[in-house]
């Protein structure tokens, strides 16, 4: 083991060992960013960048099931995205079916699919479904939101969609919905339903903007933005980003 090696883990332990484990996050959102530039700065194609962004996935998971996390949900696909050629986006669906089916295959965590899953295409929509259903029973560990198709905006039209839908199935009027509309009313029907809102929400790439991920939930999250591209974004750029989290105090908007 050489000497830098042998540096860099003495940091980790010194992170971890930095961290009160009483104010780590539950949920943490992550977008993950970066994966064509990073394949352009390498001179590889597109779909490695996604592949090298897809094997980070599971080294993610693993860490934030040691540190204690509850719930992460992984931004994979927007609803933009879905606009890109189909020489670029057949390769990227097939990726995110397969690391998908991967993770279901691991037999540890629950994951769940949240996003306009009718808005991609019928084999992507039947894969990652039939992979999420297999990891229902586990009652413990991690749960893991798989956000494909996913657009905070297109999120929370579906959400004013189905409750005007689950009212009229009441025989409610349209007056009588909009007199007693609330906003957890919206809650209710949104993709993360019944989850607590992230505590934490990370971007990787060094772009500083929410993208549209998680607008409803995020309102009172922290936001932590990595200059890594995702596919390089080590344990030690996460932990780095719980200490920031951890040493700031939350105003949940005051």
């Amino acid at each position: 083991m050489d000497l830098s090696h042998l540096l860099y883990s003495a940091y980790e332990r010194r992170l971890v060992a930095d961290l009160d484990a009483a104010r780590l996050p539950r949920h943490v959102g992550v977008m993950l960013d970066g994966n064509r530039r990073w394949a352009r700065a390498k001179g590889a194609g597109t779909a490695d960048g996604h592949r090298a962004g897809a094997d980070n996935i599971e080294p993610f998971l693993s860490w934030s099931e040691e540190l204690g996390i509850e719930i992460v949900t992984l931004w994979l696909l927007s609803t933009d995205n879905l606009n890109r050629s189909m020489d670029e986006l057949a390769p990227l669906l097939t990726i995110i079916e397969d690391v998908v089916d991967q993770l279901a295959t691991r037999g540890r965590w629950r994951l769940n699919i949240v996003g306009a899953v009718d808005l991609l295409p019928d084999q992507t929509a039947r894969r990652l479904t039939a992979a999420a259903a297999t990891t229902k029973g586990l009652a413990d560990g991690l749960v893991v939101n798989i956000a494909v198709g996913y657009g905070g905006r297109q999120e929370i039209a579906d959400a004013v969609r189905g409750m005007l839908l689950e009212a009229a199935a009441e025989g409610k009027t349209l007056e009588e919905v909009a007199a007693g509309v609330r906003t957890e009313h919206i809650a209710a029907h949104l993709y993360t339903r019944g989850q607590p809102d992230p505590d934490l929400v990370i971007r990787t790439s060094g772009e500083q903007r929410v993208g549209g991920f998680l607008l409803w939930q995020s309102t009172h999250s922290e936001f932590y933005f990595c200059e890594a591209y995702w596919p390089d974004f080590r344990r030690v750029d996460f932990l780095r980003a719980l200490r920031a989290y951890v040493e700031r105090e939350r105003r949940y908007g005051a």
